[in-house]
């Protein structure tokens, strides 16, 4: 459904995109990760026609982002940063106006009002103004907006942000009911973002790619240390410097004892071993074992080693 080709973009003498390519395919929902200044909305607003790469192509539903602009923007439904809208427009007279400038038959347009106002929770805010709305339900007026025409892909710049935790629920909640039948590609620099709602993420960095996976699959990729929480109850001083001893370890973190019990995360190169190592140590000194489990890298780990 869109397909980036080294696209490149220069801001005078910045360069905000240097070579970018990536393939999302139908009916998935993908998040576009980057820290602030990586390039993620200037690449969005490549695809949705706001503006032209230098170099490079990008398609969208199979048209030219450049060639067939029209093309493209009628099968794609944008939400951009800070959901911009008409604050002095009831929600109802905006969703009009915007199925007008898409020319959806006026019949069409009413049912199709309906459709999107339940989908997108706001049976309560539909006739007031939408300066009177809260941001969350701003951010739903948006959404309404960018499906009001049917898109076959949805394009979401950064829309979570400035939210308080129930508004993130219900749009990560509304984003998902979505992509079971939209593609969705999901801007964001919030990590939990892409965990609970994208089937796999595009990490941006500095204008490139820098890597691209399910988050399973990128947390997979490690950060070249594995680690284990132990609690054991024995002697806190001999625990530690046991642990210490273990072949290949790389530091041991006291953390906080539990029920008497001393605890620590054990950490070292990878290896596959180190738990059943740690668990010999102990059993050996005669310790009682209470907690043992491993800890693989998080996504922030992944993101904090691909983007420093």
């Amino acid at each position: 459904m869109i397909q980036v080709d080294n696209i490149t973009k220069n801001y005078g003498r910045t360069r905000a995109l240097r070579g970018v390519s990536f393939t999302i395919n139908k009916g998935e929902i993908v998040g576009f990760l980057g820290p602030n200044g990586a390039g993620k909305t200037t690449t969005m607003k490549i695809l949705t026609c706001y503006m032209p790469a230098d170099t490079g192509t990008a398609t969208v539903a199979g048209f030219d982002v450049f060639d067939n602009p029209l093309e493209v923007r009628k099968r794609i439904g944008y939400l951009a940063e800070g959901a911009p809208l008409y604050h002095d427009m009831p929600v109802v007279d905006f969703l009009k106006f915007v199925g007008q400038m898409r020319n959806i038959p006026s019949g069409r347009l009413r049912q199709r009002i309906g459709e999107v106002v339940l989908m997108t929770g706001l049976q309560k805010a539909v006739g007031k103004n939408i300066g009177e709305l809260s941001k969350g339900y701003r951010q739903r007026v948006g959404l309404a907006q960018a499906l009001l025409h049917e898109p076959d892909i949805l394009i979401l710049d950064e829309p979570t942000s400035g939210l308080d935790p129930n508004q993130i629920k219900e749009i990560r909640d509304l984003i998902r009911e979505i992509g079971r039948e939209k593609t969705v590609i999901l801007s964001t620099h919030i990590l939990p973002e892409v965990t609970a709602t994208c089937d796999r993420a595009i990490i941006i960095s500095d204008g490139r790619v820098v890597a691209s996976g399910t988050p399973q699959e990128l947390m997979n990729r490690g950060t070249g240390q594995s680690s284990v929480v132990v609690q054991v109850r024995g002697p806190k001083p001999e625990v530690e410097s046991a642990l210490a001893a273990i072949s290949g370890v790389t530091a041991v973190e006291s953390l906080e004892s539990v029920n008497g019990a001393a605890r620590f995360r054990v950490s070292a190169g990878q290896t596959k071993d180190l738990p059943e190592q740690v668990f010999k140590t102990v059993v050996a000194k005669n310790w009682v074992l209470t907690e043992l489990r491993s800890e693989g890298a998080t996504l922030e780990d992944v993101f904090a080693e691909l983007t420093k």
